[in-house]
């Protein structure tokens, strides 16, 4: 896989040519960049309380704040970080293979926006991103292993940017709220966008 020497992206830059740079609103100059060391708290305190909730990641609940680091920053290949016009880090993603060696063509990518910042498509845009890195980075498709089926506004997205439902896993979640629900795989093509 190649590397991009400078993937600090403005966050419009990230929408495919069919879309206008406007297309994508309540962004103004907000940047999606490379994790810096010294982001790493500002990072934890929005995993943090998603992984807690126990609803959207198969991490455990009382994931600590060192694994969530090994989790986050050091399996993955990269890591980002969305900032606002302030530089404050409203999100977060990570890619790396979804397999060792004979499936390492195929990525998979984890994403977490702060609660207070939600519903302001930002999780549309880091996952935008990271398809536009995916290509960068050589990989074939981008597979998401368990999207939890009661996260409906995730599997929405996740349609409307072209991912598949490719399989379900039946009963293969805990949710701390709802007891055991279906998780599905998605995936999208990077190849020929399918």
């Amino acid at each position: 896989m190649t590397s991009n020497p400078n993937p600090e992206i403005d966050i419009h830059d990230c929408v495919p040519s069919s879309h206008s740079k406007n297309s994508i609103s309540g962004f103004g100059s907000n940047t999606i960049r490379l994790f810096r060391e010294d982001d790493w708290e500002a990072v934890w305190q929005i995993l943090s309380p998603i992984l807690s909730e126990g609803e959207t990641y198969t991490f455990s609940p009382s994931t600590t704040q060192e694994e969530a680091y090994r989790l986050w920053i050091i399996l993955p290949q990269e890591t980002y970080v969305s900032t606002d016009t302030k530089g404050a880090i409203v999100g977060t993603y990570y890619i790396k293979p979804n397999q060792p060696a004979l499936g390492a063509h195929i990525c998979n990518c984890g994403y977490m926006v702060s609660p207070q910042y939600r519903g302001r498509g930002i999780a549309k845009t880091l996952c935008l991103h990271s398809l536009s890195r995916a290509k960068v980075l050589g990989f074939r498709g981008m597979q998401f292993n368990a999207v939890v089926s009661t996260n409906m506004i995730a599997v929405k997205l996740w349609y409307s940017l072209g991912f598949a439902k490719i399989g379900t896993t039946p009963k293969g979640f805990y949710s701390k709220t709802n007891g055991y629900v279906d998780s599905y795989m998605m995936f999208k093509d990077l190849i020929t966008g399918d």
